[in-house]
Order: structure tokens, then C-alpha cells, then sequence
């Protein structure tokens, strides 16, 4: 193929990138913009989602696109009451001290790590796609569950949206954000919901888990590349801003899509990682932040 059409291919590898990348950090966003809390462990929660549509889908009896239905609807559920538990049972304890939740979540990744090593194991193995469509264009052939994917975390993002600018629910976590103290003055049980939003950002993880596994096969060290995306993300989008978050998948998963494709996927990581640094030093807050 000619220069163009290994340039859109790549373009479109990113764009699938940067959906799941979006959706697993508006979770890690979500979390930290409304609790101050940094999870380490939120890599985890993606891989549990992977781990555990492989385990539905291998026991659901049916066609794929019914066995991916059920993952889709199962996996995300049970992370985030892994989620709720795990907040009730360590991170309100330490009454969401930042230094101290930061030392609990690294403890929690590797427990959840070598739970799915333990029960799981080692090996990776693939989920069968919904469907097996594809896009016929002129230079090549291009799944058409990628483009599902790019569609479907679209949709999710806007529904979380929604969610969070015209539901009570969502006024009364933008609330808690806004300020703890006051919240409760007026009656708001922050406690539960912290522990809401806890779940909700590991199922936005999981979700993220469970629409990439059918493209990248699930096995239980899968955690750690999203993490530290996430992060790089949040980062340059700013730390509690869903627009920020979106921005900046866009520009890191598009990014990483051509230079992957034209030179190496180490070179991506590197640029990335000083792009951060060249935001922490200019506008520490990111580009869509608030200042403190």
C-alpha cells in the first residue's frame, strides 16, 4: 500500500485505541475529580473485566453475540461491587487519606493480580467477537466490531455525561467534588457516595475490558499498559475534567495509533511521557483543569 492508506489504517488502529483508553480513563478521572482518591489499582479493574467476559462467555451457552451480551451486561456489574467492597472495607477506613489510599491500591493491584493468576492463570485467551462484519474499502479489509467498539464507548461517554449534568445523582456527586463539608451539611451521605463513584469508575474500567478483549486476548498482567495510559491521560486532560479526559485519549490513542505504525510502539510510550512532563511543568492543573 501506498503512504495514504497505511496512514488511515493507522489512523482508524488509533481511534479504536483511543475509545477504550477514554472510557477506562474517565473512570480513573471520575474517581479522582469527585474523591481525590489515586487509583493505582484501576489497571486491575480493566483486566478483571477481560478475565471475566472470557469466564461468561465460556459458560454461557448460545450463540457469541449472546455470550457478548451477557459479558457486557455481567463483568462490569461484578467489578464494581468488587469496587463498593473494596471501598467500604479499606479506603473508608482509611478515611480516603491520599497518601495512605495510594499505598492501599497498590496493595489491592496485586492482590487482584494474583487472584486472577490464581483462579485464572497464566495463559491468555481470546473472546470470540459478537460478529464477524467487515468494512470493504479500496487499500484493505477493517473489522467491523473496531468500528462497534469506537461507537459503543462513544455512546457510553455520552450517557456518563448525561449522568453527571442533568441527574440528581450526578448534581449531588459534582457536589461532593465541589466540597465535602458543605455536602454533608446539607445532608448528603458523602460515604455512600464515594462509594458510588468508586464502583462506577472500576465498571468503566471493566466495560473498557470487556469491549477490547475480543481484539486483545485476556490474560491476567493486561492491566498494566491501560493504567499507565490512564494516567498520562488524566494528566494532560486534567485530573476531574470528562472533556480533558476525551481530548486527550483522542490526541494519545490517535497519536500512538501512527507513530506504532510508522516507527516503534516504544517510541509512542516515550513521547507521551514527555508530553506529560512538558504539561506538569507548564500547567500543572492539565489543559482543561482547574486551578487548585
Amino acid at each position: 500500500m501506498a503512504f495514504g492508506p497505511f496512514l488511515l489504517l493507522a489512523l482508524m488502529e488509533g481511534l479504536v485505541t483511543a475509545a477504550v483508553l477514554a472510557l477506562a480513563a474517565a473512570g480513573l478521572s471520575l474517581v479522582f475529580g469527585v474523591m481525590r482518591v489515586v487509583n493505582v489499582a484501576h489497571g486491575e479493574f480493566y483486566m478483571l473485566g477481560a478475565v471475566l467476559a472470557w469466564a461468561v462467555t465460556t459458560m454461557f451457552p448460545g450463540p457469541p453475540a449472546l455470550a457478548f451480551l451477557a459479558a457486557v451486561l455481567i463483568a462490569p456489574l461484578l467489578v464494581a461491587a468488587l469496587a463498593a467492597a473494596a471501598d467500604g472495607l479499606i479506603l473508608k477506613r482509611l478515611n480516603y487519606d491520599p497518601e495512605a489510599t495510594i499505598v492501599a491500591t497498590i496493595g489491592l493491584l496485586y492482590i487482584l493480580q494474583q487472584a486472577a493468576l490464581s483462579l485464572y492463570g497464566p495463559n491468555a485467551n481470546p473472546v470470540t467477537a459478537p460478529f464477524e462484519w467487515r468494512i470493504q474499502l479500496p487499500w484493505f479489509g477493517y473489522s467491523g466490531y473496531k468500528l462497534f467498539v469506537v461507537l459503543a464507548a462513544g455512546l457510553i461517554l455520552l450517557a456518563l455525561w448525561l449522568f453527571m449534568t442533568r441527574t440528581k445523582a450526578g448534581l449531588i456527586m459534582r457536589a461532593t467534588q465541589v466540597d465535602r463539608t458543605t455536602a454533608q451539611a446539607f445532608g448528603i451521605n458523602v460515604d455512600r457516595v464515594y462509594m458510588g463513584t468508586f464502583a462506577l469508575g472500576a465498571g468503566l474500567a471493566a466495560l473498557a475490558g470487556v469491549l477490547i478483549v475480543p481484539i486483545q486476548q485476556a490474560q491476567y498482567l493486561m492491566g498494566h499498559d491501560p493504567l499507565l495510559l490512564s494516567f498520562i491521560v488524566v494528566i494532560i486532560g486534567g485530573l476531574g475534567s470528562l472533556r480533558g479526559t476525551l481530548i486527550a485519549a483522542l490526541v494519545i490513542g490517535l497519536s500512538d495509533g501512527v507513530i506504532s505504525m510508522f516507527f516503534t510502539p516504544t517510541l509512542a510510550k516515550i513521547l507521551a511521557t514527555l508530553l506529560v512532563a512538558l504539561v506538569l511543568v507548564f500547567r500543572p492543573q492539565g489543559l482543561f483543569g482547574a486551578k487548585a
